[in-house]
């Protein structure tokens, strides 16, 4: 365990520093990123302490590490992941490149429904062994705080299942852990032609459990072309409420789906994908306190056009950036990999990159008061990096190892504690 106090020195610039709350990051503020050149931190009991320029570094009586003048910045949140799944689907991946659609794989049998036949024939205790390797793998990759779907259960029993799993990693791991209902992630073959019958079922069976386990804070919706309807998503973000579960949609993946409209009118958290989005509805997420949630790797992996973050940003947007971590469409944790693309593929600056996979994102998950940002008494979940020639290095050099340490509650060394 690391000691009580600890002092890391010869930080060459702390990223998103403040003595006061940074608020949620929109259009020109992205871009404007609170640091601290040269300087010290201090981590008593797994929280910030106190931070400051190098030459007023104090004594301390506690572990020093030294930086060697790497960058420190609060540990990445995502905000938009599907960790829990039995097994990947790289068949799925050669199917694409022989060129068959995310829709024609999901048709004959694959995708979703795919994940939810292996996922129904894994043991829970096997399930959430595999999850709970994922998810010390992403921390090791900077994640600090993540959000976790259900969706590939289908039906009562494995949606549970899933949901339970994500419990007991809130329990067993050190960072936040924040669950997400999404048993509208498809329609059961047996009820392709019986879409109520399975709202129904949604409504009926799956929420009271779910509300009587306490098992998720949100609930989401799949509202897409061949998934469901604008007013089949209303249905059920409808009866989530009743339930205390608040609103998360997929949406505008594929097309202009209607998902945006129906996630304002249920004064939903996100809006999460948009990589089909026009300037009306830019004009109306603008206008709303729903953040839109951009999901790049998912854009890369599937070979589609990407969110247009850009305008977005431009016409006064506040964004959010995730992994879409999933055996399908998103295969990859890693964060700083979504951090390039964000920049590379979205003409994003890095400043503004990386306040949206941190302090937009923490607001995103109703975690801004203790994750983020570098204040006084937050939790000290942080990235060290290895020396690089500035912020832009980040970014630019893809695909490189440039995370040196990454703190979980102040401990650096986390990953041999907590992994299984």
């Amino acid at each position: 365990m690391p000691s009580d106090k600890t002092l890391i020195k010869n930080i060459r610039k702390l990223i998103l520093a403040s003595n006061t709350p940074i608020p949620f990051q929109k259009g020109p503020a992205l871009s404007e990123l609170a640091t601290i050149d040269s300087a010290f931190l201090i981590i008593e009991n797994g929280r910030i302490s106190s931070f400051g320029p190098e030459d007023q570094t104090p004594e301390c009586s506690g572990a020093v590490i030294d930086a060697h003048h790497g960058y420190v910045m609060p540990a990445y949140i995502d905000c938009h992941t599907h960790l829990v799944f039995a097994d990947w689907r790289e068949q799925e991946f050669i199917d694409r490149m022989k060129g068959l659609s995310y829709q024609e794989i999901s048709n004959k049998g694959g995708g979703i429904l795919n994940s939810a036949k292996k996922l129904a024939a894994l043991p829970e205790d096997e399930l959430f062994e595999r999850s709970a390797i994922r998810l010390t793998e992403a921390m090791k990759c900077g994640t600090g705080a993540i959000e976790i779907k259900s969706g590939y259960g289908l039906n009562t029993e494995n949606e549970l299942k899933i949901l339970r799993v994500i419990k007991r990693l809130k329990v067993h791991f050190p960072i936040p852990v924040i669950a997400t209902f999404l048993g509208a992630h498809s329609f059961p073959l047996e009820f392709k032609s019986d879409h109520q019958g399975y709202i129904n079922l949604i409504i009926n069976e799956m929420l009271p459990e779910i509300h009587k386990e306490g098992l998720a804070e949100y609930c989401d919706v799949f509202c897409e072309q061949n998934f469901y309807s604008p007013d089949e998503t209303g249905q059920i973000l409808e009866a989530a409420s009743r339930y205390g579960l608040k609103a998360r949609i997929h949406s505008n993946q594929f097309t202009h789906s209607g998902g945006i409209e129906v996630a304002i009118r249920n004064h939903a958290i996100s809006v999460d994908h948009l990589e089909v989005c026009n300037e009306e509805e830019i004009e109306l997420l603008k206008n709303s306190s729903t953040h839109p949630v951009l999901l790049p790797s998912a854009a890369f992996f599937m070979n589609q056009e990407y969110p247009p973050a850009r305008n977005m940003i431009d016409r006064g947007l506040g964004l959010v950036l995730a992994s879409d971590f999933n055996p399908g469409t998103s295969p990859s944790y890693n964060l700083s990999f979504v951090l390039s693309l964000a920049c590379i593929k979205m003409k994003m600056l890095p400043e503004e990159a990386i306040q949206a996979l941190t302090i937009n994102a923490a607001y995103n998950l109703g975690l801004e008061s203790d994750y983020g940002s570098i204040e006084p008494g937050k939790i000290a979940n942080l990235i060290l990096t290895k020396p690089c020639p500035s912020l832009s290095y980040l970014p630019y050099s893809f695909g490189n190892s440039w995370i040196s340490k990454v703190f979980i509650r102040g401990n650096p060394d986390f990953s041999s504690e907590w992994a299984l």
